[in-house]
């Protein structure tokens, strides 16, 4: 697995770019890419968004966490359209599979009982925050704001 540390030092090479010369692009002390790549300091929020915008890709990409360097803004820009989604073709139901007894309580399955863990979802609401912080965040909550207040005014 690709480290953060690894994936800038990546980016920057295949620029060819300094240490110095990427840090004074980006507006970050001159030492700042230097710590990053060694590991000896970790970027903030703030600091990966603007990695990752300057080199085209999504924070996943530099994180590490995948290869795909697609901006996650590319399958969101979608989701607010005034065209309706389209309907996928109906299939069949599913066959339930038996819930153990040690399965996280009555009738759920570990999939609920993980959903339902405070941990779980003291993560997802950070990742959620974290992600309707960044420009392209702020732009869909606009649209979504704007398109509910139209249809209020209807």
């Amino acid at each position: 697995m690709v480290t953060l540390a690894q994936r800038i030092e990546e980016l920057r090479t295949a620029r060819g770019l300094s240490r110095p010369a990427l840090a004074a692009a980006l507006g970050f002390p001159r030492t700042a890419i230097e710590k990053f790549e060694t590991g000896r300091q970790t970027p903030t929020q703030d600091q990966q968004n603007k990695l990752a915008s300057y080199f085209g890709v999504s924070l996943f990409y530099l994180r590490g966490e995948t290869n795909d360097t697609t901006q996650m803004s590319d399958w969101m820009d979608g989701a607010f359209l005034d065209e309706p989604a389209p309907v996928p073709a109906p299939r069949r139901a599913a066959v339930k599979p038996a819930v153990a007894a040690s399965s996280g309580g009555e009738g759920g399955t570990m999939f609920d009982a993980f959903l339902t863990s405070k941990k779980f979802q003291e993560a997802l609401r950070t990742a959620v925050l974290d992600t309707l912080r960044t420009p392209e965040g702020q732009e869909l909550l606009t649209k979504a704001i704007r398109k509910e207040l139209a249809n209020r005014q209807k």
